[in-house]
């Protein structure tokens, strides 16, 4: 449920850290939200975004989260993470708090969108969150400071929310959530909506089986969204120079296990099967491992579950 007024800890400051303003015009302020047809005229951040955050993907749901909620949140998010992709929410409990600790835990960034001032502690209980974000991602709201959380806050958040990324994914959400709000405003601003369903009987199935009937795209695994997304990803992620690992530019940032297996391949295609027992990996992590590779065209998969090197 949405507040309509205060608590008595939302007075107390989060982060002695230095506050930005980023002006509509300002060249740092995000390309993706600029574009919309209302975007904020002036964002307080505590971090930065960045250019890579065009890569973003909003994960939304309830704040009465189930176990499985929780368990397909922190899966995806951690999956996207690693691909490279900035996970967007709304920082409230339940569904956006598991999308923000586990980007954190996978490495990657996250981006925190608030419908109440920078430094008020709502929900009371996420101080320690906002400085982890903050620290590796950012945490923005359009909302001067001391402004408290208010109900009609949080669906102009929203805007922001689905603003900021390429899509939005709706994980457990009653009829009347805000994440179909979000949802809604995604739609309005061309983003894609994608939907995981639920237990046909739990009240938060309804919000997303309610999109899937609507046309939104079903999300059973990380694939689903990725090949969604692919054609509207920055060109310069799809036509990274493709050339043998040893020679590969300083700047390409791969991590231990994708060096690892790019170390392991040629221009001659080896089975999905192959891969999977030289690394000793789960088939599930080596096809995460290739699928992040895909991204950077570094490498490409043939008929067959085959892959080899680009070039």
């Amino acid at each position: 449920m949405t507040p309509s007024g205060p608590t008595a800890q939302e007075g107390k400051g989060i982060t002695q850290r230095e506050v930005t303003q980023l002006a509509c015009a300002d060249e740092r302020y995000p390309a993706w939200l600029r574009a919309i047809h209302d975007p904020p005229a002036v964002l307080y951040c505590d971090g930065l975004p960045e250019t890579g955050d065009r890569q973003a993907v909003a994960i939304v749901g309830s704040r009465r989260a189930t176990p499985y909620g929780l368990r397909v949140t922190e899966a995806l998010a951690g999956e996207l993470s690693r691909l490279g992709f900035t996970i967007v929410s709304g920082f409230a409990r339940g569904i956006d708090a598991a999308a923000h600790r586990a980007a954190l835990a996978a490495g990657g960034r996250t981006i925190a969108v608030l419908g109440c001032g920078l430094e008020v502690d709502y929900p009371p209980g996420h101080k320690s969150l906002h400085v982890e974000i903050a620290a590796s991602g950012a945490v923005l709201t359009e909302f001067a400071p001391g402004t408290p959380p208010r109900a009609a806050h949080f669906p102009r958040r929203n805007r922001i929310i689905s603003g900021l990324a390429l899509g939005v994914v709706v994980i457990e959400a009653a009829e009347d959530s805000g994440s179909l709000i979000t949802a809604r405003l995604a739609l309005e601003q061309g983003r894609e909506v994608f939907a995981v369903p639920g237990p046909i009987e739990a009240p938060t199935s309804r919000g997303p089986h309610g999109l899937l009937k609507q046309g939104a795209k079903l999300v059973e695994m990380v694939d689903d969204i990725v090949e969604e997304l692919l054609p509207q990803l920055d060109r310069s992620l799809q036509t990274l120079k493709t050339e043998p690992i040893a020679a590969l530019p300083k700047h390409v940032d791969l991590s231990s296990s994708e060096r690892a297996m790019l170390d392991m391949m040629s221009r001659e295609p080896l089975h999905l099967d192959e891969l999977t027992e030289r690394t000793g990996l789960t088939p599930a992590v080596v096809a995460g491992i290739l699928l992040g590779l895909e991204l950077r065209a570094l490498v490409k998969q043939v008929p067959g579950q085959r892959y080899c090197l680009a070039r």
